[in-house]
């Protein structure tokens, strides 16, 4: 009796035209052809248009190619956050569950402490497991991350940021540290600082610092580097910040912080060191957790509706997977909600 050996079962073949035949005939790159027909490419229009019209002799259809990939993955959706502690990242985190399993799919979730390193082992242990897309958070990966993603041709969506390279749903964190430090700006003040998250582990709280200094740079205004002062994201590194903006030679009268627990940290300093708010000093934070309304006074803040965050990045990655046309590109309205931390300076 011969003893049989085992084989995997080969994965079915398609003959759908894909990615890398278009690549291939255009001598292109995967990547520029994929970013070409996601449509969010900064590419020469000349060859925009010959890729898009090399997929068309060769006759790829994303959704041809989708079917094809699909039939070689779990109903599985990845993502990888940096960490759960942020509320916001839970909240969107649910959302996007909660929409990805109305439509059949689990999610598989990995956090990765900010370290890209690890983002990136996290993400191939997701691609092992056959995850058929995946949602990251900000647009600051790896390259090497990036390049295995287009190798296995798996559907990508950044998320609460812009990224004019990839497809994203987010905020235009420019646009909301600009609207946060016009606001005060209004109201009279003109000595500001800022407690933000470290930006080496955040494009977020890099682009929220670029707005305010935009916005204060049209008034003639500036930033000074003893007051931009950044932080891990708790509430005692918020309060630890303050001590040092209120120590300096020359006080702000506005703070912006850059999440709402930054802002808590710094509301509890001034309240221990007999600081005015507003009267004396003017907080405001950015996302609107819920308990921001309940400090005392309630905290003026920026709403980021990471729901919705997670709700149209699951709808992205259901479209991609299905081969139905979507935008590569969302920005997710915000709101100035203005409460009991700010007021006009005192000397005005």
């Amino acid at each position: 009796m011969t003893k049989e050996t085992k084989k995997r079962a080969p994965r079915r073949k398609s003959n759908a035209i894909s990615v890398a035949d278009v690549a291939r005939a255009a001598g292109v790159s995967t990547a520029t052809v994929s970013r070409v027909l996601n449509g969010n490419a900064k590419v020469a229009a000349d060859l925009q248009n010959r890729v898009r019209d090399i997929a068309r002799e060769l006759g790829y259809t994303p959704h041809a190619a989708a079917r094809a990939l699909a039939s070689q993955r779990s109903k599985t959706i990845g993502a990888v956050i940096p960490s759960l502690e942020n509320q916001n990242f839970a909240i969107g985190v649910f959302a996007l569950q909660k929409r990805i399993g109305e439509a059949g799919y689990t999610l598989l979730l990995g956090c990765s402490y900010y370290d890209q390193e690890d983002e990136l082992k996290q993400v191939r242990a997701l691609i092992a497991d056959g995850i058929a897309g995946l949602m990251l958070v900000g647009r600051s990966h790896s390259p090497a991350l990036y390049e295995l993603i287009e190798k296995e041709q798996i559907p990508l969506v950044n998320g609460w940021t812009v990224d004019h390279d990839h497809p994203y749903v987010g905020f235009d964190n420019v646009a909301v540290g600009r609207r946060l430090a016009d606001y005060l700006l209004d109201l009279g003040h003109t000595r500001f600082g800022m407690i933000t998250q470290m930006t080496q582990h955040s494009d977020r709280a890099a682009d929220r610092i670029s707005g305010v200094r935009a916005a204060l740079q049209l008034r003639g205004l500036q930033l000074r580097h003893e007051h931009l002062i950044e932080m891990p994201h708790k509430i005692i590194e918020g309060q630890m910040a303050m001590k040092a903006l209120m120590n300096g030679s020359e006080r702000p009268t506005a703070v912006i912080c850059g999440t709402d627990l930054l802002a808590i940290g710094a509301l509890a300093e001034a309240r221990e060191s007999g600081i005015d708010v507003p009267g004396d000093l003017s907080i405001a934070g950015i996302n609107d957790i819920e308990f921001s309304s309940f400090t005392s006074p309630p905290l003026t803040t920026m709403r980021l509706a990471a729901d919705e965050i997670g709700a149209r990045s699951a709808e992205y990655l259901l479209a991609r997977i299905e081969g139905r046309p979507v935008s590569s590109q969302y920005i997710v309205p915000t709101d100035l909600i203005v409460r009991g931390t700010t007021a006009r300076p005192r000397n005005i």
